[in-house]
C-alpha cells in the first residue's frame, strides 16, 4: 500500500490513541503546574519504576515497517448481549456491567460509577481518522441510570473521551475523579465538567461508605504534540462493601512491581480488572501494554480472588486479531494452572456480580 499523506495522518491518529504518541496537530491545551515530587519534575510526570515512551521514529518503524503484520478485523460485530441496568443497586452487592473496551458501570450502595466512559464512534482526536468502534457499547447511552461518579484513568483518547464526558455532564452532572492534569484538559474543553484532579496515593471519599485511591501504574500520557507526560495516569483501588476492586485501565507489566505493591498496601483484593489487549508487536508495546500472559502474572502478583479482562475487542489499536487476546488468555490460564472462571473475559453487555 503506498504511503500517502492521508494514510500517514490516519495512522498517526491511530497511534496517538494506542500509545499516546504525540500527534501531528499542535496542542494548545493548558497543562498541570505544581510542586516537584518523586514522580513529577516540575514539568512532566514520570514513573520511577517505568521506562520512557517510544520515540516518533519507533512509531514510524512500527506503522510503516516492511515486516509489519497487522491482522484484519471484521468491520462490525453485533453484540450478543445488551444490558439495561437497574436504577440503583442497594446493599452490599456489587454489579459490574461491561460496556466495552475499558468502560464499566459499577453499581453498589445506591451509587452508580462509570470507569473510562467512551460512547464515541472513534477513539481519536479527530472525527474522520483513528480507531473506530467494531461493536456497540454494551449499554446504550440512553439506558444508563443516573451516574453519580466517573473515574478517568488518563488522557489517551480511548480512555478520556471529551464528547462522552460532556454528554454525561449535560444529563447527570456527575463528579469526575482523575489524575492530576487531566482535570485541566477536561475543564479546558468543557468548563461544565465537575472534575477533580488527584495525585498517586490520594484517597477520595465517594459517599455511602465507598472510596477510591489512585495508585501508580506503568504507563504514560499525551494528547498533543507538546504535552507528553504533562498529565498523570493511574489505576484505581475502589473500596466497596463486597471488598476492594483493583481497576487497571492501561499498564505494562515490567517486573510486576506495581501489582505487588498494591497487594502489599491495599490487599486483600476481591477483584482485579486487568487489560489483556493492544499488545502487538511486543517490541513496541511491552513496556506500556500487557499481553494476556502478563495479565495472568499480574493477577498472581496482586493476589485478587478473581479477575475480569478488558481493553480488547472494541477498537483496533494494535496489530493482533480481534479474538487473539481472549484466546491467548485461555492458553495463559491453562499454562498457569488457574481455573478459567477465576479470570473471565466478558463480552459487551454482560454482567458480573459479587
Amino acid at each position: 500500500m503506498p504511503v500517502t499523506r492521508r494514510r500517514v495522518f490516519a495512522l498517526l491518529a491511530g497511534a496517538a490513541t494506542a500509545v499516546g504518541v504525540p500527534s501531528v496537530w499542535i496542542s494548545t491545551m493548558k497543562t498541570y503546574d505544581g510542586p516537584v515530587s518523586d514522580h513529577f519534575d516540575g514539568t512532566r510526570f514520570f514513573d520511577p519504576d517505568g521506562v520512557p515512551p517510544k520515540s516518533l521514529a519507533e512509531v514510524l518503524r512500527w506503522q510503516f515497517g516492511t515486516d509489519r503484520k497487522r491482522a484484519s478485523w471484521p468491520d462490525w460485530l453485533p453484540n450478543a448481549h445488551s444490558d439495561t441496568p437497574p436504577p440503583r443497586v442497594s446493599g452490599d452487592k456489587v454489579r459490574l456491567s461491561f460496556v466495552g473496551h475499558v468502560s464499566w458501570l459499577i453499581q453498589t450502595r445506591d451509587l452508580n460509577i462509570l470507569v473510562d466512559p467512551v460512547w464515541s464512534q472513534r477513539a481519536s482526536p479527530v472525527s474522520f481518522a483513528g480507531p473506530q468502534r467494531h461493536n456497540d457499547p454494551g449499554i446504550a447511552f440512553d439506558a444508563l441510570p443516573k451516574i453519580d461518579v466517573v473515574l478517568v484513568s488518563h488522557g489517551h483518547y480511548d480512555h478520556l473521551d471529551i464528547a462522552t464526558l460532556s454528554k454525561l455532564t449535560e444529563k447527570f452532572s456527575p463528579r469526575v475523579i482523575t489524575p492530576l492534569g487531566n482535570d485541566i484538559t477536561m475543564r479546558d474543553a468543557d468548563s461544565a465538567i465537575k472534575v477533580e484532579g488527584f495525585d498517586w496515593q490520594d484517597r477520595v471519599e465517594l459517599g455511602n461508605g465507598l472510596a477510591v485511591t489512585l495508585v501508580p501504574t506503568r504507563h504514560w500520557s499525551a494528547r498533543g504534540l507538546f504535552d507528553r507526560n504533562k498529565a498523570l495516569w493511574a489505576s484505581f483501588v475502589l473500596e466497596t462493601p463486597a471488598g476492594k476492586l483493583y481497576i487497571v485501565c492501561d499498564s505494562g507489566y515490567g517486573e510486576g512491581t506495581h501489582f505487588r505493591r498494591v497487594a502489599e498496601k491495599h490487599g486483600p483484593l476481591r477483584l482485579a480488572i486487568l487489560p489483556i489487549g493492544a499488545y502487538e508487536p511486543r517490541w513496541f508495546m511491552r513496556d506500556q501494554h500487557m499481553n494476556p500472559s502478563d495479565a495472568v502474572k499480574a493477577l498472581a502478583d496482586c493476589g485478587a480472588e478473581a479477575a475480569l479482562a478488558h481493553h480488547h475487542g472494541t477498537f483496533q489499536l494494535t496489530d493482533e486479531a480481534i479474538d487473539a487476546p481472549v484466546n491467548a488468555l485461555a492458553d495463559a490460564l491453562k499454562e498457569a494452572k488457574i481455573p478459567p472462571e477465576r479470570f473471565a473475559a466478558l463480552k459487551p453487555g454482560q454482567v458480573y456480580e459479587i
